[in-house]
């Protein structure tokens, strides 16, 4: 059987500009400090983001939470099962302690439960076109959104890391760019990508930690150096909104060093050009 590597729990670590030893050794500390210890280490995170453990058990699954501060749904894994079976074996094969090796005019807040997935027709899906080219690399987002409470339109900025494995590309925002992490999924079907956002507000900012979710459609230029569209989203009178959204290419390093030139603020006078 064939194993789909984990390019979302990849692109996670990677924005959080984390080697697998400083992420497995973050993972170590968060369960000592929520009194679950776990023996996570390079090899276990190796073999998650390889696919080889599409379910983490409880213990890491509540420190991958406190590390990345995303769900464990939002990670790439299968939702951990609390009473699994596989208590008795480490995930990493080794054992270990554990047992286990304002107005929202912007859309609408993500259930505690996740999102549905969404039901595939009885004749299967429709095959999509190969992707043109790879899209992994730095990205600048920009999209904009309208505030009714404050009157005025606003411009929300982040750089972000772009994962790409066949047609499915993971995003997610470098830490430093804003307060307000940012992930996408998304599909590539030829030069169209349609997936879903999820943004988690600053808890200082007007929006006070609210976390904010929805639909996005985006067009790739011949160049592939930009993709263009929209987002859409339902505000908290049950209206729905929408508004103009665009990734430009910067890097196509994905490394350390260059993660850690991006990890801050976009300029907000910068004009993103996609040549």
């Amino acid at each position: 059987m064939t194993t789909t590597p984990n390019a979302t729990l990849r692109a996670v670590r990677m924005g959080l500009l984390m080697s697998q030893d400083d992420f497995a050794r973050a993972l170590r500390q968060a369960g000592d400090r929520a009194g679950m210890p776990n023996d996570a280490n390079k090899r276990l995170v190796q073999r998650w983001e390889a696919g080889a453990i599409t379910s983490p058990r409880p213990a890491y699954a509540r420190a991958l939470e406190s590390v990345t501060g995303l769900p464990i749904s939002s990670l790439g894994f299968t939702v951990a099962v609390p009473h699994a079976r596989s208590a008795d074996a480490s995930e990493d094969g080794a054992g270990g302690r554990s047992g286990e090796g304002g107005d929202e005019a912007r859309g609408a807040q993500v259930p505690a439960t996740g999102q549905a997935s969404t039901p595939v027709p009885r004749g299967g899906p429709a095959p999509r076109t190969a992707p043109t080219g790879n899209y992994s690399g730095v990205w600048l987002s920009r999209y904009e959104y309208h505030s009714s409470g404050r009157g005025a339109t606003f411009t929300g900025r982040h750089y972000v890391v772009l994962l790409q494995h066949g047609d499915r590309l993971t995003v997610r925002s470098l830490p430093g760019s804003s307060d307000a992490p940012l992930t996408m999924d998304l599909t590539v079907d030829g030069n169209v990508v349609t997936g879903t956002w999820v943004e988690q507000t600053a808890p200082q900012g007007y929006y006070r930690g609210a976390r904010y979710h929805g639909a996005i459609q985006l067009l790739a230029e011949p160049t592939g150096r930009r993709l263009t569209g929209k987002w859409i989203g339902f505000g908290k009178e049950m209206d729905v909104n929408t508004g103009p959204w665009e990734l430009v290419f910067q890097d196509a390093s994905t490394n350390k060093a260059t993660l850690a030139a991006y990890d801050r603020r976009p300029d907000p006078e910068q004009q993103p050009a996609a040549s």
